[in-house]
C-alpha cells in the first residue's frame, strides 16, 4: 500500500530535536492547509462526506493485510510499554474490521450542520434561526490507539472539520497505513486530501507547536494517559476537550439481584482492563447479602481484589481509591445504601462512568439523579462508555467537563452554533 500521509516534514529520529520555531512554522503550514480544507467542508453536502468515509472504510479492510503488518511492527517495538498501553496499540482482523464498520456507521448518521436546533420571532418582526456548524480546525494528540486515527479522521470529516493528527510514536507505522486509507477515500470522494493530515514526525516539540497554534487550530482534544491529557491541560493556548482519569465505579444496592451483579461487575472490570470505561472500584452496599461471593466472583475470575481481607482471604492489600487501575485489580468497599455510594464516589470518583446495580426503582432513579458523572448507567457494565455503543459509529473521546460536550464525543460534540436573523428592514430604535 502507498502511504500518502500529508504531515509536518519530517526527520530521523537520530536527528537533533527541532527547535520551536521549526515546529511552529511547520504546524503553521499545516493548520493553513486544514483551514483551506476545512472551509470546502463545511460547505459539502452530507452524501459526499458519506461517501468519502464509506469508501476510507473500504479501503482499511482491503489493505487490511497492510494496516495489521505495520502494527505488528509497532507491536515489536513497543516491548517497554505496560499492558494497558499494548492492549490499546494492538490491532487484530476483528478490531479493523470494527474500525471499518465504525465509519460506514457514522457516514450513515445524521449530518448535523446545518440543523436548526431552536427558532423563534420578535414582536417587532425580527426571526432566529439558531443553526450547528462545525467547529473548524481540530487537533488531536493521542497515544497508542491506532483505531482513534480512523474514528477521528471520519467523525472530524462528517462534522464538516478539518483535523491534524498528532498520534504517539509507539503507533507511528499504523497510524500512517490507516491514514493512508484515510486520504483514498478523500481523494475518491473530490475532498481535499489535507482535509485530515496526519503529524508523523515524532519530535515532542510539534505538540507543543499544535498546543500554542491560537489561531490556527480551533479545538485540541487529547487522548491519552494522565499525563499527556495534564500537559496539555498545563499549556494549551488553544481550547481544550478532555478527561483525566476513569475512577469507574459500580455501586452494587441491597436490592441487587446476586446473578446480575456478579456478571456485570465481572464484565466492567475484565472485559478490557485497560479502556477508560473500566471498573476500578466496586461498592456493596453493607445490607447486600451476597458481598462475599460478589467479591469471590471477582477474585475467580483472575481479579486481583485490593480492600477489606474480612471479606475475602485472598484480598491481601488495602484498597487505593485514587488509582485508576488498567490492569486486573479493583478496590472494594462497603458502603451505607445509596447515599453513602455517592457521597464515596464524589470524594474519589472522576466524574467518567459510574453504575448501579439495582432492582429497586427509587435507588436507581436517585442514583442516576444525583450521581454527577457525564455516563451513569442502571443495570449496566461501565464497559458501554463508549461512542460505538451508544450508536455513534465512533467517539472522539469521552469528555468530562461541564462546557460544550460532556461523555462520548461525537458528530454533535464537533459542532457549534451560530445564529441567523431575518428582518425585513428593521432597525433599532
Amino acid at each position: 500500500m502507498q502511504l500518502r500521509c500529508f504531515a509536518a516534514p519530517a526527520h530521523s529520529d537520530m536527528d537533533a530535536p527541532m527547535s520551536n520555531a521549526e515546529a511552529n512554522q511547520s504546524i503553521d503550514v499545516l493548520a493553513s492547509a486544514a483551514r483551506r480544507a476545512s472551509a470546502v467542508l463545511s460547505r459539502t453536502p452530507t452524501p459526499v462526506k458519506a461517501a468519502a468515509i464509506r469508501a476510507a472504510a473500504s479501503a482499511i479492510r482491503v489493505h487490511a493485510a497492510a494496516i495489521l503488518a505495520v502494527n505488528a511492527a509497532d507491536m515489536a517495538s513497543a516491548q517497554h510499554l505496560d499492558e494497558a498501553m499494548r492492549d490499546r496499540l494492538l490491532l487484530t482482523p476483528e478490531r479493523v474490521e470494527a474500525m471499518a464498520a465504525g465509519l460506514d456507521t457514522v457516514a450513515g448518521l445524521d449530518d448535523p450542520v446545518g440543523r436548526i436546533i431552536d427558532a423563534w420571532e420578535r414582536p417587532n418582526g425580527l426571526r432566529f434561526e439558531r443553526v450547528r456548524v462545525p467547529l473548524g480546525v481540530i487537533g488531536i494528540i493521542y497515544e497508542s490507539r491506532p483505531n482513534v486515527t480512523a474514528d477521528a479522521g471520519a467523525l472530524c470529516v462528517m462534522a464538516g472539520n478539518a483535523c491534524i493528527l498528532r498520534g504517539g510514536s509507539e503507533a507511528r507505522g499504523s497510524n500512517a497505513a490507516i491514514h493512508a486509507a484515510l486520504v483514498e477515500g478523500l481523494v475518491s470522494a473530490g475532498l481535499p486530501a489535507e482535509a485530515i493530515q496526519l503529524v508523523g514526525d515524532p519530535d515532542r516539540a510539534l505538540v507543543g507547536a499544535m498546543l500554542a497554534a491560537h489561531g490556527g487550530i480551533d479545538v485540541i482534544i487529547p487522548r491519552g494517559g494522565k499525563g499527556l491529557v495534564a500537559r496539555v491541560q498545563a499549556e494549551a493556548r488553544v481550547p481544550v476537550l478532555a478527561h483525566l482519569d476513569g475512577i469507574n465505579h459500580v455501586y452494587v444496592d441491597a436490592a441487587a439481584d446476586r446473578a446480575r451483579a456478579e456478571a456485570i461487575v465481572v464484565n466492567a472490570k475484565l472485559r478490557r482492563t485497560g479502556v477508560c470505561g473500566a471498573m476500578e472500584t466496586v461498592l456493596i452496599d453493607r445490607g447486600y447479602p451476597h458481598a462475599r461471593a460478589l467479591v469471590a466472583a471477582l477474585i475467580d475470575a483472575g481479579c486481583e481484589v485490593r480492600g477489606d481481607a474480612g471479606l475475602d482471604a485472598r484480598i491481601v492489600a488495602p484498597a487505593a481509591f485514587d488509582t485508576e487501575w488498567l490492569a486486573g485489580i479493583a478496590s472494594v468497599a462497603l458502603v451505607d445504601g445509596v447515599g453513602g455510594a455517592l457521597a464515596h464516589i464524589a470524594a474519589h470518583g472522576s466524574q467518567h462512568t459510574d453504575a448501579i446495580v439495582t432492582e429497586d426503582p427509587a435507588a436507581a432513579a436517585r442514583f442516576l439523579a444525583e450521581c454527577d458523572s457525564a455516563i451513569v448507567l442502571h443495570n449496566a457494565s461501565t464497559q458501554f462508555a463508549d461512542g460505538g455503543e451508544f450508536g455513534f459509529g465512533a467517539e472522539i473521546g469521552i469528555a468530562t467537563g461541564r462546557l460544550h460536550a460532556r461523555g462520548p464525543v461525537a458528530l454533535e460534540g464537533l459542532t457549534t452554533y451560530k445564529t441567523l436573523v431575518h428582518g425585513q428592514g428593521q432597525v433599532r430604535p
